[in-house]
């Protein structure tokens, strides 16, 4: 585990940490990460502007397994006023324990690909 995000007091905005997080996936360096904001809702918007990232707000323990299982997402946003701290580790452990299991699922992420393709600049 490595944390790429905030070791100061001193006030951060999200975008710069969530930026830093989705561009080290996006290249390859990370399988997957986890972001943490207020709301989570920011840092998701942030990551799904890299391409090549597919990111998931999690704050039930379907929606942390059927991120990675349906969605293949690399990584989740949780929110740190929304989600109490025991139940934000235990919706990573499942989204963790989590595998994308392809089937009809499959053809759905391959047009997510499909729609990054298209509107990619790199």
């Amino acid at each position: 585990v490595d944390d790429l995000g905030v070791n100061t007091n001193d006030p951060v905005d999200y975008p710069d940490v969530a930026l830093v997080l989705a561009e080290a996936v996006s290249d390859g360096r990370y399988d997957r990460g986890v972001l943490v904001c207020g709301t989570g809702a920011g840092m998701a918007i942030v990551a799904n502007k890299v391409p090549g990232v597919r990111a998931v707000f999690v704050g039930d323990p379907y929606t942390a397994e059927r991120a990675r299982a349906s969605n293949n997402a690399q990584i989740i946003t949780l929110g740190s006023q929304t989600v109490a701290p025991e139940v934000a580790r235990r919706l990573v452990e499942i989204w963790l324990e989590s595998e994308f299991q392809g089937g009809r699922s499959a053809p759905k992420v391959a047009k997510i690909d499909d729609i990054d393709k298209k509107y990619r600049t790199k």
